[in-house]
């Protein structure tokens, strides 16, 4: 467990009941990339107290910084959440892995750094949220990004984050991108400038061949260093505590022990797309009914807690390959381990390094659409069940994702338990449109699979040798379609009847609550999640200061 803090003239002791409590300017709950973000941010004013709080752990050990690590099956940095039953997947239960502990899901990821298309931006400015074009918050993707490959107007030096180009020197880039000038598709160098459309080796976010989480970025370098910021880890957040219609700190559990912590100014929810509304609806602030049926006392009835939940469906192809640069455990492929281990000691460099998802790209299954429809990540291990059933054939896999799917799901109260997991329901394929585009990516992927230089790499294909006829896609992507882990969209921000939280991301209808999280997101973007969340917590770190400013 760990634990800072300093009471002095910023940070008083105060009694709270009998309680005696902690008072600080601003707690955070949640130290995923929104949370990491925010604190790390707002506790540069030496003069500005923050406490940050999460129910995992510190989150610095080689299985996290470590990028061959295999941190998702991580068990003690992993929620892993299930779904309710997907009546568009044949009933199947999903796998929903989250980030616990600091870093959140920065901390399991595959570090994949991607932005998103300046549409997604300034669709959401066009949907009322003003201050959210790509023109707005492209400087706070640069304040967070210190690149080592690109600079210029898209890019940024110096910052916290750092962003570079993988250094697994693995031979399959030139194999991945001989494929795409087969198939006919633009190769993409930087995914992050003016357009994304083609395919290309990814950027991570990695410094110097190690994972480089939020909280490596923000939080990780400070601790013990800042008087103002203190850090708590196995600290579960149970409710949020107001005085009228004001929030003014946070209730939790370590160990066996319940807290408070309070807060002068604000509290920061940063949980993510399934804890954030699950925090605020255990508060009572929700849908007035559906907390009434858990004995829940309404603080306000706001309905649109828990809905909007969007997320990518993913379809993996996945092949048995000879190949030798491709992972498999083996103790044929122990030798190559053991050499790979002792290169990562001497140079930070080789297979140690790798995310796995080392290429891919986003591509138009249609050429008059606007902007890309699918996204692809291709995989040096055969990934079946997100890795949990295993094969004896070494392999790979590519992933081929819908950017931006009709369908909406949500997240609700299991029971009124604080401990228990939310009810998560992304309605997978729940629109037909959504089936028929999975379609089409299917046959745009495909394409690619076809082509001469992976075929020359296919020892078998595992699942989709039979698949012909649409009947056959759409029945095996009803089969084996599931979360490529980008859920957002749940405190949604907007001005409408179901919006959460206004463009200041402050929570409608209370004072002194802002959410900081993916979950805010009013529609999906076109990528990964985790570098448009950290621009969140920057954006949200900025408004705030300017508001203290004001006042």
């Amino acid at each position: 467990m760990l634990r800072y803090a300093r009471n002095d003239e910023n940070n008083k002791e105060l009694s709270w009941g009998k309680q005696v409590t902690d008072t600080f300017d601003f707690v955070v709950v949640g130290a995923g990339s929104g949370g990491c973000t925010v604190a790390g941010r707002l506790s540069e004013d030496a003069a500005t107290s923050v406490a940050l709080l999460d129910a995992g752990g510190t989150n610095d050990n080689w299985r996290i910084t470590t990028p061959f690590g295999l941190a998702l099956p991580y068990k003690t940095a992993n929620w892993a959440f299930d779904t309710v039953p997907q009546e568009g997947l044949n009933g199947r239960i999903g796998y929903q892995p989250r980030g616990k502990g600091l870093g959140g899901s920065s901390a399991i990821n595959a570090m994949v750094y991607i932005r998103g298309h300046k549409w997604d931006y300034d669709h959401w400015a066009s949907l009322g949220n003003a201050g959210w074009s790509y023109a707005d918050v492209l400087p706070y993707f640069k304040r967070s990004e210190n690149n080592s490959d690109f600079d210029g107007e898209y890019h940024g030096k110096g910052g916290p984050l750092h962003v570079n180009r993988l250094r697994a020197d693995n031979p399959i880039h030139d194999v991945f991108h001989q494929a795409a000038r087969e198939a006919q598709f633009r190769i993409r160098e930087d995914f992050n400038g003016e357009d994304h459309e083609g395919l290309g080796s990814y950027q991570v976010t990695q410094h110097n061949g190690e994972r480089w989480s939020a909280a490596r970025a923000y939080v990780h370098p400070h601790i013990d260093k800042r008087a103002n910021l203190r850090v708590e880890t196995g600290a579960h957040a149970t409710k949020i505590l107001f005085e009228g219609g004001r929030a003014i700190g946070i209730e939790y559990m370590q160990g066996k022990q319940t807290k408070r912590l309070r807060a002068r100014r604000e509290v920061i929810l940063a949980g993510g797309a399934f804890q954030s509304p699950q925090m605020l609806m255990l508060s009572g602030i929700g849908d007035g009914d559906a907390l009434g049926k858990h004995g829940i006392g309404v603080v306000h009835h706001l309905p649109g807690v828990g809905r909007n939940l969007q997320d990518h469906p993913d379809f993996v192809f996945v092949y048995a390959s000879d190949f030798p640069h491709f992972v498999h455990a083996s103790l044929g492929r122990l030798p190559s381990l053991l050499r790979a281990i002792q290169r990562y000691r001497s140079e930070r460099r080789g297979l140690m390094t790798t995310n796995f998802a080392e290429c891919g790209g986003f591509l138009k299954t249609r050429p008059d659409l606007d902007v890309p429809d699918i996204q692809l990540h291709f995989v040096i291990a055969m990934l079946d069940d997100h890795g949990r059933k295993k094969h004896k054939e070494a392999g790979f896999s590519c992933h081929v994702c819908l950017l931006r799917p009709k369908s909406r799901g949500s997240v609700s109260l299991k029971s009124a338990d604080p401990l228990a997991a939310p009810l998560i329901d992304p309605n997978f394929l729940g629109e037909e449109e959504d089936l028929e585009r999975m379609v089409a990516g299917f046959k745009t992927t495909r394409r690619l699979m076809e082509t001469p230089a992976l075929r020359a790499l296919q020892k078998k294909d595992m699942f989709t040798s039979d698949v012909r006829t649409d009947d056959d896609i759409r029945n095996i992507l009803r089969s084996r379609v599931d979360t490529v882990y980008h859920p957002v969209g749940t405190c949604k921000m907007g001005t409408d009847a179901l919006a959460v939280v206004d463009p200041a991301l402050k929570v409608h209808g209370v004072e002194a609550l802002r959410v900081v999280d993916a979950s805010i997101m009013p529609t999906l973007i076109g990528g990964n999640t985790n570098a448009p969340t950290i621009m969140i917590g920057e954006k949200a770190a900025d408004m705030i200061r300017a508001e203290m400013r004001a006042s």
